[in-house]
C-alpha cells in the first residue's frame, strides 16, 4: 500500500497529450486549495508514509514542501515524490537528501522522444525535456538516482525511434539508474489513441525488443519483465498493483489523500473526469465475474494466465468499463506466452501449465467471495499438496 498525497490535485505545469488525468481538468475537477494540518491528519489515519503526487507536486511552494517532508521524515523516516522533473532545482535536491526523499520521474525519452509531454509549444517542450534530463543526471551525480516511468507510444518507440530509446536506456544504466517502469499508452481521447497508441503487434515488438535489451544492462531493471516472470512462478510479492485484483472504487494499493484531507482512489480508475468517492471496503466482484465470463464477452474464462494477470488494471478495462478485462489483453497474453516459453526452455515449469493451477484458481475465487485477496504464495503449498494427494 502507498499513500499518495495530492495537495494540488491534477494541477500540472505541462500538458501531456495522452495524460489520463486530462478529463478531470477538462471537467474543471481541480483542487482549489489545501490545508497542511488536515492533510497530515489524513495521512496519520492512513498510516503513511506518503508519496507527493499530482499533477505536478513540485508546483507546491517550497516552504510547504519542506514542511511536509520535514514532518514525513520525522514521523516515518522517509518520503517520496513522483514528478515530471521539470521544476527540480538545487533547493529541491537539498531537500531530497535532507529528508530522505525517493524520487520518481516520468519521462518518455531524450529530446524529441519526449515531445508528447507537451509544454505549450515545441520550443518550450524541448526546453522542459532538457531540464528533466539535466535533473536526472544531477540526481545520479548526487547519488540519489530516480526511478523512471516511461510510457511507450509511436513517438518514442516507433521503428525509427526505438534504437534511440534503447541507447538512451543504456546511457541511463551507465549513469546509475536502477529501475524503470514501462507503461502502455492509455487515454480516453479516441483521437489521441488513434494518433499515438501503437497496435498490439507494435507493442509486442517493442516490449520483446526491450526485454532482449535488459540482460545487457548492468544494474537497471525494466520491472515489467521481472514481474511477469515472478508471476508465472507463482510469486506475487512485490509486484505492482495492476496484477493484484484491485477494486476500482477502493484501490487498496493506492490510498489517495487530497488537499482538504478527503480520501481518493488511484487516478487511473477515474473516468469521464469524475473523482469517485472511495468505498470503505474492497470488493472483488470484478474478478469473480471475469473468471466466469467468456472471453468473447469481455471476461477471462479459460485463460491459463488468469491467476497471474486477473484481467489486469481496471483503469485500462475495455470501453472504460471496470467490469471488463483490460483492453491490452492481447499484448499481455503474448508477453506471458513468450516468458512462459523462456521458462520452459530453462527447465522451469510455469504455474500456467502446472496441474494445480485450476485448484488454485478455485481457491482464489473462493477467497474473493469472502472479501479476502491472498497472495498466490499463501495458496500454492496447500493446494499443491491437495492436488498431489488426489493424484496419488
Amino acid at each position: 500500500m502507498s499513500v499518495e498525497l495530492r495537495p494540488l490535485g491534477v494541477r500540472c505545469n505541462i500538458a501531456c497529450h495522452y495524460c489520463y488525468q486530462q478529463p478531470q481538468r477538462d471537467a474543471g475537477n481541480v483542487a482549489r486549495g489545501y490545508d497542511l494540518a488536515v492533510m497530515k491528519q489524513a495521512i496519520e489515519e492512513e498510516g503513511g508514509p506518503f508519496t507527493l503526487f499530482g499533477g505536478e507536486p513540485l508546483l507546491l511552494p517550497v516552504r510547504d514542501l519542506e514542511y511536509l517532508w520535514a514532518w514525513g521524515f520525522e514521523r516515518f523516516g522517509r518520503n517520496a515524490v513522483q514528478t515530471n522533473g521539470v521544476a527540480i532545482d538545487e533547493n529541491h535536491i537539498r531537500m531530497f537528501k535532507q529528508y530522505n526523499v525517493t524520487v520518481g520521474i516520468s519521462i518518455d525519452g531524450p529530446g524529441e522522444l519526449n515531445d508528447l509531454r507537451w509544454a505549450g509549444s515545441l520550443a518550450k517542450t524541448r526546453a522542459a525535456t532538457a531540464k528533466t534530463e539535466a535533473a536526472i543526471s544531477r540526481l545520479c551525480q548526487e547519488s540519489i538516482p530516480p526511478r523512471l516511468i516511461v510510457t511507450l507510444h509511436r513517438r518514442n518507440a516507433g521503428t525509427e525511434q526505438l534504437p534511440v530509446l534503447r541507447e538512451w536506456l543504456r546511457g541511463l544504466d551507465r549513469m546509475g539508474i536502477r529501475g524503470a517502469r514501462l507503461h502502455l499508452l492509455e487515454s480516453e481521447n479516441p483521437q489521441i489513441r488513434e494518433r499515438y497508441a501503437m497496435s498490439m503487434q507494435e507493442n509486442i515488438r517493442v516490449l520483446m525488443d526491450l526485454a532482449s535489451l535488459e540482460p545487457e544492462l548492468r544494474t537497471m531493471r525494466l520491472d515489467i519483465f521481472d514481474e511477469v516472470e515472478k508471476l508465472l512462478q507463482g510469486t506475487d510479492a512485490g509486484v505492482s498493483c495492476t496484477w493484484r485484483a484491485c477494486d476500482s472504487y477502493t484501490t487498496v494499493a493506492v490510498r489517495g489523500v487530497e488537499g482538504m484531507g478527503q480520501k481518493s482512489n488511484c487516478g487511473r480508475t477515474n473516468k469521464d473526469g469524475i473523482d469517485f468517492v472511495k468505498a470503505d471496503e474492497p470488493g472483488y466482484e470484478r474478478y469473480i465475474a471475469l473468471y466466469q465470463t467468456p472471453q468473447k464477452f469481455g471476461g477471462c474464462s479459460g485463460c491459463r494466465f488468469f491467476l497471474m494477470c486477473k484481467g489486469q488494471c481496471p483503469g485500462t478495462a475495455i470501453d472504460g468499463d471496470w467490469r471488463n478485462r483490460t483492453e491490452h489483453c492481447d499484448i499481455w497474453m503474448q508477453l506471458f506466452e513468450q516468458v512462459e516459453a523462456r521458462l520452459l526452455r530453462r527447465g522451469i515449469q510455469p504455474l500456467s501449465v502446472r496441474p494445480e493451477r485450476l485448484p488454485i484458481e478455485r481457491a482464489l475465487v473462493d477467497e474473493w467471495s469472502h472479501g479476502r485477496n491472498p497472495r498466490l504464495e499463501s495458496l500454492m503449498p496447500q493446494t499443491a499438496a491437495q492436488t498431489a494427494a488426489s493424484r496419488a
